[in-house]
């Protein structure tokens, strides 16, 4: 539903107008608005919920919230230029205006990991989803056990939130393992898909709880290192963007076995989803 001043809005689909504040490139098709409401609205949301985002004239996409759960006078949004939407989202410039429905869906377990060893494995552009997480994470370094992040990208250059991935290695409380399928002359780190990091990080698999997003192949073969380092299937959460249109459970689209992603999601436990997501026609 939409948060307005903290409330929720009744109609959540009839979206309210926002402004591109800035627009920052991150990568060569990636890019991040940073949008203010109309009137000056306050803006809430949890770390893993999403919006939907409508470019005038164009069409509606669902995008997850990226910014800091801490501010509420900004809402920001990274994405990738995959389609007609997202391409126009692009074109784009400070100043220009675009609609917003949301926040929807479920949110990343943060309190739930409280007192834990905290995993968050991130593939690509899944860091997104999960940069709330980290926000907070860090917020409140004081709740949580062991921090540990790992990331993989393609290339070096396909590496996003670079300024704040090399913050977060320099703190003594964090663990930072980055690495990239194919690396250039620059690169010093880490070679090879993200699963070659989980045998060797630092965490307890007896008391970790592990958030993990990315493509859908990716999230397939963590989950199943995780399960190798011990941790159970109940500990290990997961981000299922897929199909969704209309946020609210009406259309359809997004139906994942009983589940609507929208609605149940999209976040879920992966004991919720596990008997489906090996399935090829889900």
């Amino acid at each position: 539903m939409f948060m307005t001043n903290g409330q929720v809005a009744a109609r959540p689909m009839t979206p309210v107008v926002g402004r591109i504040r800035r627009r920052r490139r991150e990568t060569q098709d990636t890019f991040t608005l940073e949008i203010e409401l109309e009137k000056k609205r306050r803006f809430s949301f949890a770390p893993g919920q999403f919006n939907m985002l409508y470019v005038f004239g164009v069409g509606e996409v669902p995008i997850s919230i990226s910014g800091d759960p801490a501010e509420s006078d900004v809402v920001r949004h990274t994405t990738r230029e995959v389609g007609v939407v997202t391409g126009a989202m692009r074109g784009l410039k400070e100043g220009d205006y675009l609609g917003i429905r949301g926040p929807f869906g479920s949110a990343w377990p943060v309190e739930e990991a409280e007192g834990r060893d905290v995993v968050v494995i991130a593939g690509g552009i899944g860091l997104a989803p999960l940069r709330p997480v980290l926000y907070h994470l860090m917020d409140h370094r004081e709740r949580y056990n062991r921090v540990t992040i790992l990331y993989g990208a393609r290339t070096p250059e396909d590496i996003l939130y670079k300024q704040e991935l090399g913050r977060w290695s320099a703190r003594l409380d964090v663990e930072v393992f980055a690495t990239v399928d194919r690396a250039t002359r620059t690169w010093h780190g880490n070679v090879g898909v993200i699963t070659t990091l989980i045998p060797r990080a630092p965490f307890d698999p007896k008391n970790a709880l592990a958030m993990v997003c990315g493509p859908e192949i990716m999230m397939h073969f963590c989950v199943r290192e995780l399960h190798r380092r011990g941790v159970t299937s109940d500990r290990i959460f997961v981000s299922m963007e897929r199909n969704m249109q209309c946020a609210i459970g009406l259309c359809g689209h997004c139906q994942y076995g009983p589940h609507f992603v929208c609605k149940d999601g999209p976040v879920f436990r992966f004991d919720q989803i596990e008997e489906f997501f090996s399935v090829r026609e889900f």
